[in-house]
């Protein structure tokens, strides 16, 4: 194991966990679906260490991912199903097809002129009769991230407003309809068509609603915080403390 190639050391030891024989009782538990929330939130770390800007963490966060790739293509593979060289084969694939302009005789001189050849090579794999112009939007997508990517999907089609102004007025009138809403159930339904026509109109206007949320809450967690600090300094309990208490701490500590 020493001398084999970092990938053939990790299967190896992906093997010997999974091993009926010896191998660990909590790994040879597992299977796709107990494995595929861990693979999610491994993913989410990768974009956290990014956004943080910290390559120390990004490392081990990128290798926590790959650990959840190699455990499914073993899983896979005890199974008979595919194994991780089919995985890695499949992606490489995929790659040379959807790039014609560097492996073909396509050309492309510019992002955007990349960005149609790959939508058209897209198109042509998955061309199949009665398949719906945005199928194949994930479901297990953050819920604005894939709002923004059916809207889209959509927009390719042709389903889009002239302009952003037709975007807002669809905020303007869903907004109406929440607040006419009388229950608990048209509430929600309303407040669903409500976020989705927000999160069109902040991408009309070149705006990544998921990204700016996530700044949104960063920046929460921040104040918050340092309303907590403030109310410490005064010397008193978060839990004690009046509302009025609470909003004067906040707006001293959006000093800090």
């Amino acid at each position: 194991m020493a001398d084999s190639k970092p990938i053939d050391r990790l299967l190896s030891i992906m093997a010997k966990l999974r091993d009926p024989n010896g191998g660990c009782p909590w790994d040879l538990e597992q299977d796709f679906k107990s494995i595929a929330p861990y693979t999610v939130e491994e993913a989410y770390e990768v974009a956290d260490a990014i956004e943080r800007g910290d390559v120390n963490d990004l490392k081990e966060e990128l290798g926590d991912l790959l650990l959840q790739i190699v455990f499914h293509a073993q899983m896979a593979d005890e199974q008979k199903l595919f194994t991780f060289d089919d995985v890695a084969n499949a992606i490489s694939d995929k790659l040379v097809f959807r790039h014609p302009h560097v492996f073909g005789d396509k050309t492309a001189a510019t992002p955007d002129e990349v960005v149609v050849l790959w939508d058209a090579k897209k198109k042509e794999e998955k061309s199949k009769e009665g398949q719906s112009a945005i199928d194949g939007v994930t479901l297990g997508l953050p819920s604005l991230l894939r709002a923004q990517k059916l809207q889209k999907k959509a927009a390719k089609s042709g389903f889009e407003w002239h302009d952003a102004n037709g975007a807002w007025d669809k905020v303007e009138e869903e907004l109406n309809e929440f607040k006419s809403a009388t229950d608990k159930d048209h509430k929600a339904e309303e407040l669903g068509d409500l976020l989705f026509c927000i999160v069109n109109y902040a991408r009309m206007n070149g705006l990544d609603a998921e990204n700016i949320l996530s700044a949104t809450n960063r920046k929460f967690e921040t104040l918050f915080k340092n309303m907590e600090s403030v109310l410490e300094q005064e010397n008193r309990k978060l839990e004690e403390s009046s509302l009025d208490e609470k909003i004067a701490a906040w707006k001293k500590g959006k000093a800090l």
